[in-house]
Formats: structure tokens, sequence, C-alpha cells
């Protein structure tokens, strides 16, 4: 094993345990929507699998780089659908119109009152 190599695998192994312990301190309420906004940023792991596949020289880069495109390609369109949907339950409803206001009277009320019934009137 060369120490190239094993420097590599050592700062692999650091930043995956700093990844967890950050992660696991996260409460569960802001845990989604910080996830789903990080899967639509990654889109930098996107290029780094273009890059791949275009410095493969051989089938297994071609076939890495194209299994890592798409993996990346459905972490940033799904994290982009989770945020966009996450972000609608926060959007306020417009205003419903009432039933009233669209046929012009006051509904049963109104249109007695109009024709003269319940007033008393013979």
């Amino acid at each position: 094993m060369s120490a190239a190599l094993l420097t590599d695998l050592t700062i692999f192994i650091l930043a995956l345990l700093v990844g967890i312990e950050v992660i696991g301190k996260v409460p569960a309420t802001l845990h989604t929507p910080l996830m789903s906004a990080t899967n639509a940023i990654h889109g930098i792991v996107l290029v780094g699998a273009l890059l791949v596949g275009l410095t493969a020289h051989n089938w297994v880069g071609y076939l890495l780089g194209f299994v890592a495109a798409v993996f990346a390609g459905a972490n940033v369109v799904g994290g982009s659908v989770v945020t966009g949907r996450m972000l609608k339950m926060f959007r306020r409803k417009a205003p419903q119109p009432e039933l009233e206001s669209l046929d012009g009277h006051k509904g049963l009320r109104g249109l007695a009152d109009k024709v003269g019934v319940g007033r008393g009137q013979s």
C-alpha cells in the first residue's frame, strides 16, 4: 500500500466520522430541509462524474462515469423536488372567495329579501 493511498484513505475515514458526528447533532425537524437543500447543491458531484467519464481510457472508466453521473443527476433532481415540495408547504394559501360574493347577494337570506318573502309583507 502506497503512502498516497494511505493518506487518501485516512482523510476519507476522518471525513466520514466528522460527517456522521455533524449529522447526528442535527434535530429531526431540520434534517429533511437541510438534506434536501444539500442534495440540490450537489451538482458538483455531477461535474466530477462527467470528468471521470471524460478522462477514462477503457470501458470500466466509462461505465463508472456513467453510473456516477446517473446517481448524481438523481441526487440533484430529487433534492430539487423535495425542496420545492417543502417550500410549497409554507406558502400562504390564496383566500377562497365566499359563495355569497360569487352570486351577488347574501345567499338565501338576500334572495328572500329581494323577493320580499319573510319580511311580513302580504
